[in-house]
């Protein structure tokens, strides 16, 4: 079988730090470069990229492949991508100069490094090292702490800002901070690869320039600094698990806008991405009312809205949030079609006539019987055949996976007191038993899954 004309293998082994491999030399870079090369000139149906692990040339790379021709490349860099695309994978020409010529050369180098490779593993087995796998994961808190806190000094707008390079002593005078820790700061963010250092100045690589500085392309570091309050919380899990609550939590109504506009930013980021997705999946044809409970920025009742011009929908949410969702629906130009109202679905009545009720990343928040309760609520809300989408974590029978729903749980039990995630029998028991039939599971990209049930007509 041949389904593409052209197979690129690149090379993105990670070995410790000082022990020569590809990504250490820029094969990331590479992969995009190639990817983005592959998807501009149409080649997508013809021509397959796969970062893979050592090729066995660790002194000379990045290093790749490209098959059915079996035409090795060493030396690669991010700018030669145009010229391999353009020459080898359209004209047929290898590019001679990153070409390799001599088998008998590259099977002795390949050989070397794998017995290289083999002597190493052979020795870490021996001293009972831990795999770097395994080490990583128990230091994983330090470059997260390190991007928290230059975000939380707001560093990357500072260095957005700046006319040219600063040095980490003007870095310091702009943030209030001290010079030698800010230096040491930014040396980490450097090393991390969020950072260039240019002689004794900084700027933003172009990942943050584009996400992490205020007001940037894709800024996100209102929602990122979410992460903050999740740092706080977390860090009382062994607390937490000996007594069996959180250590400390605030109801949602009560919390600053510290707490909210961070909070509301992060799901709004994660919405406005699935929304159309979720639109898709649930439908919103014959929807005339949509409520949105606990809907948050108002990203998803924006995207039902835009799907169908005959549809009306109502976002509610606390007091604190519903500021938010109104300032985004104006700014979609929909306030004629979507209204906000006030109230808290842990305990109000939710109203009636309504078509479509959504629960988005709500249950999670609730404990089994709150669940139960706010499903008996919603379905009291809907016109006899309307429908119920839960967007949620969904775990399986054993909990264990998805990862993601696994750690969401721990989230929610450092934060919450009686929220979980839960398994498709459980919501499929409480739809039941709230008086919803026809239940059924649809798969989501990401890590949440939708449910989806009837109130019997």
């Amino acid at each position: 079988m041949h389904p593409f004309r052209h197979h690129v293998f690149v090379c993105e082994q990670r070995k410790p730090e000082g022990a020569p491999c590809c990504s250490a030399r820029g094969s990331a870079a590479v992969i995009e470069a190639l990817r983005r090369e592959v998807a501009s000139r149409g080649l997508h149906d013809t021509v397959a990229v796969t970062p893979c692990g050592s090729l066995g040339l660790c002194e000379n790379g990045p290093n790749m492949v490209v098959y059915p021709e079996g035409v090795w490349y060493s030396h690669v860099a991010a700018a030669d991508v145009p010229q391999i695309v353009a020459e080898h994978l359209q004209g047929g020409r290898p590019v001679e100069r990153l070409a390799r010529k001599d088998e008998a050369t590259l099977r002795a180098e390949i050989a070397g490094n794998r017995g290289k490779a083999l002597a190493a593993l052979k020795a870490r087995e021996a001293s009972g090292a831990l795999p770097d796998d395994l080490a990583e994961l128990f230091r994983g808190y330090m470059p997260s702490r390190v991007v928290l806190t230059a975000l939380e000094l707001d560093a990357f707008s500072a260095l957005a800002r700046a006319p040219s390079p600063p040095s980490a002593e003007a870095v310091a005078a702009e943030l209030g901070t001290d010079p030698r820790a800010t230096r040491v700061l930014l040396d980490a963010l450097a090393a991390l690869g969020l950072l260039e250092k240019r002689g004794a100045g900084y700027a933003n690589a172009s990942v943050a320039a584009r996400y992490l500085a205020a007001g940037a392309p894709d800024d996100a570091s209102t929602s990122l600094k979410h992460n903050l309050s999740l740092w706080r919380t977390w860090s009382t899990l062994t607390e937490v698990v000996r007594e069996g609550h959180p250590a400390r939590h605030e109801p949602m109504r009560a919390r600053d806008d510290g707490w909210t506009v961070p909070f509301i930013a992060a799901m709004h980021r994660n919405a406005a991405q699935r929304a159309p997705l979720l639109v898709q999946a649930v439908g919103a044809e014959g929807v005339r009312r949509l409520l949105d409970v606990g809907g948050g920025s108002g990203a998803y009742a924006i995207a039902f809205a835009r799907a169908s011009p005959t549809l009306r929908a109502e976002v509610l949410d606390l007091a604190t949030v519903v500021p938010i969702a109104e300032r985004n629906v104006a700014e979609a130009g929909l306030s004629d079609r979507i209204r906000t109202r006030v109230g808290d679905l842990a305990r109000d009545d939710l109203g009636q006539g309504y078509d479509l009720a959504l629960l988005s990343a709500i249950c999670h928040m609730l404990g089994p019987e709150e669940v139960q309760d706010l499903l008996r609520r919603v379905r009291a809300a809907l016109c006899p055949g309307g429908r119920v989408a839960i967007q949620d974590h969904v775990m399986a029978e054993d909990r264990t996976a998805p990862r993601a729903g696994a750690m969401f749980a721990v989230n929610m039990l450092v934060g919450t007191p009686r929220g979980g995630t839960y398994t498709e029998a459980e919501y499929r028991a409480w739809l039941e038993g709230a008086g919803f039939g026809e239940v059924r599971r649809i798969p989501m990209h990401g890590p949440n899954d939708l449910l989806v049930a009837r109130r019997p007509g």
